[in-house]
């Protein structure tokens, strides 16, 4: 069962198509990874999924309705999504922030909340935000400032989640806890997540269902073990690799050739460099 679909999708920008004819199912209560090389296509597609991009012709379904047919509010409320790069206004406090993923659920009817309050306390709490909720978005690092912007899309309490490399900024260490927070919020919460990941081992690790995009259409989806292998990185990526078993989770793990595997000849021969 799919939460998102796209049907027949083409995207583009004026006269420039990046998506053309595209089909693609997000399998519903997963984690799923877009891959492929830069310009490929795959935060088009993504913002369009958010209803962001207006299709050139084609649809996006989500749940089963035609997601242009529905009010911005009724998105909202089903479906969060974190662009790359969003900017908050100056002076604005990080608690602020994440109070405005709120905001969908807010109505004359419905207003603040005691639930509203838990809400955006427990976002806060997950991304380690709790003794930085009164500083300002601006005077944040850009890790900080990334994981404040996850918060508020966590806040929103939607059970389909979007992110644009959610792990951009972030060290390594950050970038683990916010794929765990991710993956933790699959598991117990069974919420739909479909980001973009540079990192083609770490969609491996965290995906349960990868999409590669190459030549504006999907190159192949499935399990990772499925779709990651030496031919599709150098198809999609230009780049020969090996393909090896992950030693603590048995993903594949893509070994780049290069320079390196020139180096450690040499090492192997006794000539350190």
């Amino acid at each position: 069962m799919s939460s998102l679909e796209a049907a027949d999708l083409t995207l583009g920008y004026g006269s420039s198509t990046i998506i053309e004819e595209l089909n693609v199912q997000i399998p519903k209560g997963k984690i799923t990874v877009l891959v492929g090389s830069n310009g490929c296509g795959k935060s088009t597609l993504l913002r369009s999924l958010a209803r962001l991009l207006k299709p050139v012709s084609g649809g996006i379904l989500l749940e089963g309705d035609l997601i242009g047919s529905l009010s911005t509010k009724e998105v909202a409320r089903r479906l969060a999504i974190l662009p790359q790069g969003p900017v908050a206004p100056e002076g604005l406090t990080v608690q602020q922030l994440v109070k405005q993923g709120r905001y969908p659920h807010q109505s004359w009817l419905k207003q603040w909340s005691k639930e509203d309050e838990a809400i955006v306390e427990q976002a806060l709490h997950a991304t380690g935000l709790g003794d930085l909720a009164a500083r300002t978005v601006d005077s944040l690092s850009g890790g900080q400032r990334q994981r404040a912007w996850l918060a508020m899309t966590l806040a929103q309490k939607t059970d389909i989640i979007l992110l644009d490399e959610p792990t951009t900024y972030l060290d390594m260490a950050h970038q683990i806890d916010i794929l765990d927070l991710l993956f933790d919020l699959n598991e117990q919460e069974g919420r739909t997540v479909v980001m973009v990941l540079h990192d083609l081992n770490l969609a491996c690790r965290y995906a349960h269902h990868i999409v590669a995009l190459c030549h504006k259409n999907v190159y192949a989806q499935g399990l990772p073990e499925t779709v990651v292998n030496a031919r599709m990185v150098k198809d999609v990526f230009d780049m020969n690799c090996d393909i090896a078993a992950d030693p603590l989770f048995g993903t594949p793990l893509c070994i780049p050739h290069g320079k390196g595997r020139q180096l450690q000849e040499k090492n192997q021969q006794g000539v350190f460099v």
